[in-house]
């Protein structure tokens, strides 16, 4: 995908997209219906409120300057990309301030596709660069919610299934981390047919680089099947 002809700055991308309000969606005004099938997995909700560490941003950041250009304030961040489909609600609350949404932040995504490429990026027996495929942002409505509509996450050697983020709160990082999958949805994904020619994935979370430590804040919850695909809600603690 080419650039927009003009990139502009961070402020003036806020006060295009600021009316742009997310409304609370679920997973029928996606046309994905979990419990068709009788096949949802659920997975607990992080309990209680706390603050998402700290992770490194990885190799595979941003090098377009997507946060300058509005084309990529975007939902659909697929660009076509072959996978079971993933719609992500995340929630930005203020971890030292009971939890209260934050609006007006900006969230960035990123993630490798089914094979475990990343876009932007010349890689071994890959190259994508020129590609913008499975990034974007948004900004938090009044509840402090943001959604994106991708696909589930492949893997790559050495690291399990996970998606990276960056929040920014006026105009400022304010929070750098990555996010895990629950194991035994990972595993059903994996055997369909946009995966499979990539296997398993013999990493798994407790055994990651990143997550190693703990994932209590980092554990997306997950709902659906790989029929209709999956809806995964997460909060996103961050400290102001």
């Amino acid at each position: 995908m080419s650039e927009a002809s003009k990139p502009i700055n961070r402020r003036a991308a806020l006060e295009i997209l600021g009316g742009m309000s997310l409304l609370g969606l679920t997973a029928a005004t996606l046309g994905i219906n979990a419990c068709d099938d009788g096949e949802e997995t659920p997975t607990p909700t992080p309990p209680g409120c706390g603050q998402i560490p700290d992770e490194t941003a990885g190799p595979y950041g941003d090098i377009t300057g997507m946060s300058e250009n509005p084309a990529y304030y975007r939902q659909d961040i697929t660009e076509g990309k072959a996978g079971i489909p993933l719609s992500l609600m995340l929630t930005v609350v203020d971890a030292n301030n009971g939890c209260v949404a934050v609006p007006n932040a900006t969230v960035e995504i990123w993630h490798c596709d089914a094979e475990g490429h990343y876009s932007e990026y010349s890689q071994p027996g890959y190259d994508g660069t020129g590609t913008t495929f499975l990034r974007g942002l948004q900004i938090s409505d009044a509840n402090g919610q943001v959604k994106f509509t991708t696909i589930y996450p492949g893997w790559y050697q050495g690291r399990v299934t996970h998606i990276h983020v960056e929040i920014f709160v006026n105009g400022a990082l304010v929070k750098t981390t990555q996010f895990a999958f629950p194991e035994s949805i990972t595993t059903q994904v994996y055997t369909t047919a946009a995966y499979v020619d990539n296997g398993q994935n013999p990493t798994n979370n407790s055994r990651d680089s990143e997550f190693s430590d703990g994932i209590e804040y980092q554990m997306l919850s997950v709902t659906g099947n790989t029929t209709n695909g999956y809806v995964g809600t997460l909060p996103l603690g961050i400290a102001l």
